[in-house]
């Protein structure tokens, strides 16, 4: 296993304990909008100025932190890159947003490349 593996295996169990304990205290499951929502509110920002920062309009900021709009990967990404976080969280959570909205009892998981 190479060190690039291992840390790859770290990080992955760690944002799965970080999921899990986030999700225990929402009582339910981690969505992107949930995630984005509370990202917002950690930063002290308006619904306004941090839909800015997203390159959105407000209404859509609240339309995705309500679940009433889901996001692709490709934009989820978009996010991760202006907000400086990693780039397979937002991902999945997209990812697995999409697999919920289906109604598929499915786990999306999402490896860094």
């Amino acid at each position: 296993m190479t060190t690039k593996q291992s840390k790859g295996s770290l990080a992955t169990r760690r944002d799965a304990r970080e999921v899990a304990s986030l999700e225990a205290l929402l009582g339910g499951p981690l969505t992107l909008g949930l995630a984005l929502e509370g990202l917002r509110h950690g930063e002290e920002l308006s619904q306004a100025a941090f839909a800015r920062k997203l390159g959105l309009s407000s209404q859509k900021l609240c339309d995705i932190e309500k679940g009433r709009r889901h996001v692709s990967p490709e934009r989820a990404a978009g996010f991760a890159r202006r907000l400086g976080h990693p780039i397979a969280s937002f991902v999945r959570l997209a990812l697995q947003d999409q697999v919920n909205q289906g109604g598929l009892k499915l786990k999306v998981s999402v490896d860094a490349a």
